[in-house]
């Protein structure tokens, strides 16, 4: 991989996120290009990782082994139009753009194009990402290889066979950060309420989400084993745990996933 020639379509975080990823795995930075129409991207780009920048799509993607579709579900249809006349058909393709199915990208390129479409999330900025990648029938052994490479440049990678799964990744892991960063945000300000200052009760919320996801992962215990541990009979954790059942915790995650695969699939129809 580390010579192979990669291009990102988009410049936003995510590409920065496996940009880095990938020079830190050993990709030279001149083996990778990033096209963006915004010249504050490209600045950055060039700026925070000496990466060839160009304000060319087609002329991005010419040369590439890889092209990396990082834009925004909305004008993915304009790239398809733009792209398809000078992508060669050996070139792979991963698309990370949320709710974008491997039928419209085939619709684009064509169904003889291998195409990933994947689907990471934020942490992978700190190279702490969960991605959920799905190939099409034209990914062969070595490009599926390539792809999980690249990905887990930014964390951990899983894959599926059935794509219509893809938005429940989506909703699971893409869309899972912003509810531990709610939930953070809401133990703060109970913390607050409760008589501590901001600034502690932030520093308590914060730390103690980024112990409890270190325990989940280093321990390999799931997290309702773990939970059970925490939690002594009569004491001050059964009390909030039993509150929250009172008032339905189970069922608000359900129904707060169940929306999300919901607006995935309404993004991936449009």
């Amino acid at each position: 991989m580390k010579n192979t020639p990669i291009a990102f379509v988009g410049g936003g975080n995510m590409a920065r996120a496996l940009i880095g990823g990938l020079l830190q795995a050993g990709t030279p930075a001149e083996a990778i290009t990033v096209a963006d129409p915004g010249e504050k991207a490209r600045q950055g780009a060039a700026s925070d990782f000496g990466v060839r920048v160009t304000a060319s799509n087609p002329g991005a993607v010419e040369t590439a082994s890889v092209v990396v579709l990082a834009v925004k579900p909305q004008i993915m249809a304009a790239v398809l139009t733009e792209l398809a006349p000078v992508l060669a058909s050996e070139t792979l393709v991963i698309s990370v753009a949320a709710g974008v199915t491997l039928d419209r990208l085939e619709q684009g390129f064509g169904a003889d194009q291998p195409i990933v479409r994947a689907m990471p999330n934020t942490p992978a900025l700190y190279g702490a990402g969960m991605t959920g990648m799905v190939p099409n029938a034209a990914v062969d052994r070595t490009r599926r290889a390539l792809a999980e490479e690249i990905l887990a440049t930014a964390g951990q990678v899983v894959w599926l066979e059935d794509e219509s799964l893809m938005d429940v990744v989506t909703a699971v892991s893409g869309s899972g950060p912003a509810y531990f960063f709610a939930l953070a945000e809401q133990l703060a300000l109970a913390g607050e309420r409760a008589g501590l200052a901001p600034a502690v009760a932030a520093q308590l919320a914060r730390q103690t989400a980024f112990g409890a996801g270190l325990m989940l992962v280093e321990s390999g215990l799931p997290a309702g084993e773990l939970r059970m541990r925490v939690t002594s009979p009569g004491g001050t954790t059964q009390a909030a745990l039993e509150s929250l059942g009172r008032n339905n915790f189970d069922e608000m995650v359900n129904r707060a996933v169940e929306a999300a695969v919901r607006r995935g699939r309404e993004l991936g129809d449009n």
